[in-house]
C-alpha cells in the first residue's frame, strides 16, 4: 500500500491594519473585532508617520485619528490613493464638515465618522470593512455641493449602509432628526435595491440628497420598471385596515424574506413620502424647526 500524498496547506496571509493615534477606548473596540490570528496591527503617531508606513507596506485597513481634521485626513487619503489604490480607509474626524465628507467620497473612503460618534456604529463599519469580500467601491459621486449631492450606489446592503453613514455626516442634523432621516432613507434605499435592482451588483440606484435651511430631502430612483400600490401586497403599507398583517402571507407565497415594513416605517419617520407616477422614484422630506438666534 503506497504512502498517501502529502498535502501542504498554505498558511493564511495575515491581513494588515494601521491605526493612527487611536485612543484607548477605540483601541479596545478594535481589538475585539480584529482577530490577532488573522490581523497584524501597526500604530502610527500621526498622519505623516502613517504615510511613511504606507509607502513601505500595504495595509488592508487604515483608520485615522479622531483628533485630526477631515481636511487633513482627506489629504492623507489622496496620498494613500497614489501608492495604494484599494486600501480601505475609514476616516475619523474631530468635527463634521460636509465638504470634507464629499471629498472623502470622491477619493473612495470606505466610511467617515465625526465626533461625537457611536462606538457601536463604528464597530459595525470596521467589521464590514474587515470581513467584506474584495472591495470595489460601489459609490459614485455624480455632482456635489454641501447642500446638494447626487450619487449612484451599487445594489447591495453593505453599500447602502456605507452610503447612509456618509449622508448622516453630510446632513449634520440634530441627533433625533438625523436618526429619523437616516433610518427612513435606508429603508427606502434597500427597497429600491431589492425590488428595483434585485440586489444585482451590476444595477445601480440613483440618490439625490438636499440639505436646505429648514428641510432635508432625499430622492431615490431605482432601475426597475416601477409599480403601483395595488401591486405591492407584500408591503405593510398596502394592508387594508381590517387585515394589518396581510402582507406576511403574501411574502410567504412569494418566497420573500421576512419584513415588508420599510415603507410604512419610513412614512412615519419623515413628513412627506411621495412616489412618482411610475413608482420607481420616491421623495422623502423632513422639515426642520428654525433654530433660534
Amino acid at each position: 500500500m503506497g504512502t498517501p500524498p502529502k498535502i501542504e496547506v498554505a498558511p493564511l496571509r495575515l491581513k494588515r491594519a494601521l491605526f493612527i493615534d487611536a485612543d484607548p477606548e477605540i483601541r479596545e473596540m478594535l481589538r475585539d473585532i480584529l482577530d490577532p490570528r488573522r490581523w497584524s496591527v501597526r500604530h502610527a503617531a500621526n498622519n505623516l508617520a502613517a504615510f511613511e508606513l504606507v509607502k513601505q507596506t500595504g495595509f488592508d485597513l487604515i483608520i485615522t485619528s479622531d483628533k485630526t481634521s477631515g481636511r487633513d485626513d482627506v489629504e492623507l487619503l489622496r496620498k494613500i490613493r497614489m501608492v495604494r489604490a484599494h486600501t480601505r480607509v475609514i476616516i475619523l474626524a474631530d468635527q463634521s464638515a460636509p465638504s470634507y465628507v464629499i471629498d472623502s467620497m470622491r477619493e473612495r473612503a470606505f466610511s467617515y465618522f465625526s465626533r461625537p460618534f457611536s462606538l457601536t456604529s463604528l464597530a459595525e463599519m470596521v467589521q464590514m470593512a474587515a470581513e467584506g469580500p474584495a472591495w470595489d467601491d460601489g459609490i459614485e459621486v455624480k455632482s456635489a455641493t454641501p447642500e446638494w449631492i447626487r450619487i449612484l450606489a451599487r445594489c447591495d446592503v453593505p453599500t447602502a449602509d456605507r452610503l447612509i453613514q456618509f449622508l448622516q455626516e453630510i446632513g449634520d442634523l440634530p441627533e433625533v432628526e438625523g436618526n429619523a432621516v437616516a433610518t427612513a432613507c435606508r429603508e427606502i434605499l434597500l427597497n429600491a435595491m431589492e425590488y428595483g435592482g434585485k440586489f444585482q451588483p451590476d444595477q445601480w440606484v440613483e440618490i439625490s440628497f438636499v440639505r436646505a435651511r429648514h428641510m432635508v430631502m432625499c430622492r431615490v430612483k431605482d432601475p426597475g420598471e416601477g409599480f403601483t400600490l395595488d401591486e405591492i401586497e407584500h408591503a405593510a403599507i398596502a394592508n387594508p385596515d381590517e387585515d394589518p398583517i396581510r402582507h406576511v402571507t403574501a411574502r410567504d407565497a412569494k418566497g420573500l424574506r421576512p419584513g415588508g415594513y420599510g415603507v410604512l416605517l419610513a412614512k412615519k419617520l419623515v413628513d412627506e413620502l411621495i412616489y412618482s407616477e411610475k413608482g420607481n422614484e420616491v421623495l422623502l422630506v423632513k422639515y426642520m424647526l428654525p433654530t433660534e438666534g
